[in-house]
């Protein structure tokens, strides 16, 4: 059965989904690509929002640090589609490419709509067909698929089966995590999907902390979790503790300080470009008649939302004494107690394990079924290395389907 004619299906419209889909067709394979949305890439659209973000410029070997853990397990799929490679592939969709001043790299236009569409063409044409509105239900005792559409219950043969279903978050958009439960009916042990890239919850901010500032964007200051380096940017401070991208880039280390202590304390810098003396030299001079607040404000800028957490957060003690507020000011405790729900956050952690896979991310208690993207057991921070990962092992997923059908691939290595 294993022939050029083979039929596969690939279950999930994300991007490593519509990947699989290409490397696919271009190998001559009819594919049949189902996804419960009305519409595919829907996670990818929204993800573009405020300028989509599609890899990253940096050298090879940073990049494929920041996946941590998993950073071996990546990297055979990320050499042999590098960021690189990937911008070069957005160029022959006809969408230019630029470095932003971080490092990034966003389509020209900054908009993920016109790329979607382009591809989408592309796969149309190389005869992909996409049935939308279809939800993935297991497998029926047959080995057949089991998919629910606006027709009724299908039941659908394939010669090889790709899951591309997304993470935990953002349900509304598709990735509801419901596969969990399909793949443990089959044996499958899924690492528990958990928040990656989010926010964090405090015991509770003051009343007045919420009336004034809740919503506030802080800038210029740093971050660090008990024992590791300081990272530097901005967040938000929220109704219920903080998130942004500062938060973001220390999610995975404050997440699993949290399960592993039941909290995790971050110190934050309210003023990194300061040394400790000059902010200690500030505090000393005389202030007069001067509040507090104003003396801060006049000697060191500090004011509004970062003046309210330091009144929030230090002991009351501090304010008369400014060799400890100067320490307040340069190392400000901030307790973390939880997470925010998995359906808010930008990514999950968890999934299929890579030890569950075969080099070409087969299943090897399913021998035909392949997995790929973010429902793998991977995670990494925000700056394009999601979505190169998901594009990256859909690619290779497609590369193992073809193995496992005896059929060469035409993808260039």
């Amino acid at each position: 059965m294993r022939t050029p004619e083979s039929r596969v299906a690939i279950i999930g419209g994300g991007p490593a989904g519509l990947m699989a889909a290409e490397v696919m067709s271009q190998a001559g394979i009819a594919v049949d690509l189902y996804d419960a949305m009305p519409s595919v890439g829907r996670k990818f659209l929204l993800a573009g929002v405020g300028g989509m973000n599609i890899t990253h410029s940096e050298p090879f070997e940073p990049f494929v640090a920041r996946y941590r853990e998993r950073a071996t397990a990546l990297r055979p799929q990320l050499e042999t589609f590098t960021p690189e490679q990937l911008r070069e592939w957005i160029h022959g969709l006809g969408i230019d490419t630029f470095v932003g001043t971080s490092g990034r790299v966003f389509p020209k236009d900054m908009k993920a709509a016109p790329l979607l569409r382009a591809w989408l063409r592309r796969l149309r044409d190389a005869g992909v067909q996409i049935h939308t509105r279809h939800r993935w239900l297991g497998w029926h005792a047959d080995g057949k698929l089991k998919l629910h559409s606006p027709d009724g219950d299908l039941s659908v043969r394939a010669d090889a089966v790709l899951l591309a279903l997304g993470g935990g978050s953002w349900a509304r958009l598709g990735s509801d995590g419901a596969w969990v439960a399909l793949l443990e009916q089959r044996g499958i042990s899924i690492a528990s999907l958990r928040p990656a890239n989010c926010g964090f919850e405090v015991d509770a901010w003051s009343q007045h902390l919420l009336d004034k500032f809740a919503g506030a964007p802080l800038k210029t200051v740093s971050l660090a979790l008990t024992g590791g380096a300081p990272r530097k940017g901005e967040f938000v401070v929220t109704a219920k503790g903080i998130e942004g991208s500062l938060v973001y880039a220390l999610s995975a280390e404050i997440r699993q300080a949290i399960e592993q202590n039941g909290s995790a304390t971050v110190t934050l810098d309210l003023l990194p470009d300061h040394a400790p003396e000059r902010v200690l030299r500030s505090l000393a001079k005389p202030r007069g008649s001067q509040s507090m607040a104003k003396h801060l404000k006049r000697q060191l800028g500090l004011e509004g939302v970062k003046a309210g957490l330091l009144r929030e957060l230090a002991p009351a003690e501090a304010f008369d004494d400014p060799q400890q507020l100067a320490t307040a000011i340069k190392a400000l405790p901030v307790r973390l107690l939880r997470t925010r729900p998995l359906d808010e956050a930008i990514s999950s952690a968890g999934g299929v394990p890579f030890e569950a896979l075969d080099e070409g991310l087969m299943l090897r208690q399913a021998p035909g079924v392949f997995c790929a993207g973010e429902m793998l057991d991977w995670e990494a921070p925000t700056g394009g290395y999601l979505l190169t990962a998901c594009f990256a092992s859909g690619r290779a997923a497609a590369v193992g389907m073809l193995r496992w059908l005896g059929i060469e691939s035409s993808t260039k290595p």
